[in-house]
């Protein structure tokens, strides 16, 4: 049986790093699939400017990927509901869906997070973005994502060890190692007006 990861979270959480990492080395996965990193083949300088080609290049690898049988990666942050598309084309082709989501306690820390990357060399997001994506990532996780996946996890990604808050999926009982986090998470929508 082939594999998707999905590598998600809000703009900061640390989705490309911990790939790069976790990918190949513990997952045994050798393709990653990133828009941004499409954008910035295209576009180094600004690769803000080819975003919507980036998006049309990705998918058309994902769609070749799926047509191989070959396992594969993709970053997200869950705030479109494109990729419950991908998710169940994928299935349907034999695929088991695992996803990572990278959480972090504030959207402050990640519009910070965004700006230390900046200072670094790599991409901006507009804050009003990064802000508007954490929020609809958090509710597409519940509502739409984690219905659709074999297997999930819910790491946060806010400090340094990061920690496994849950885990569950479409045939293991959910498993939750931090109750009050995991209750912040998943009553984020609720609680943040």
């Amino acid at each position: 049986m082939a594999n998707l990861f999905i590598i998600s979270g809000c703009n900061g959480a640390g989705k490309t790093t911990a790939s790069y990492t976790i990918l190949p080395e513990m997952l045994s996965c050798k393709e990653f699939v990133n828009a941004d990193e499409i954008a910035r083949g295209l576009s180094p300088f600004k690769p803000e400017s080819v975003s919507i080609q980036a998006g049309k290049i990705m998918l058309e690898r994902i769609q070749n990927l799926i047509s191989n049988g070959t396992d594969f990666a993709l970053e997200t942050t869950l705030a479109t509901r494109t990729h419950a598309n991908v998710i169940k084309y994928a299935q349907a082709s034999g695929y088991k869906v695992t996803l990572v989501f990278f959480w972090l306690n504030l959207p402050s820390l990640a519009v910070e997070r965004v700006k230390m990357r900046v200072a670094s060399g790599g991409h901006n997001i507009e804050e009003k973005t990064i802000r508007r994506r954490y929020d609809i990532g958090i509710k597409n996780l519940f509502s739409l994502y984690i219905p659709l996946c074999e297997y999930w996890m819910i790491i946060n990604n806010s400090s340094i060890p990061q920690e496994l808050i849950a885990e569950g999926g479409s045939k293991m009982e959910l498993k939750i190692y931090n109750k009050p986090t995991y209750n912040k998470i998943a009553n984020y929508e609720r609680n943040r007006d």
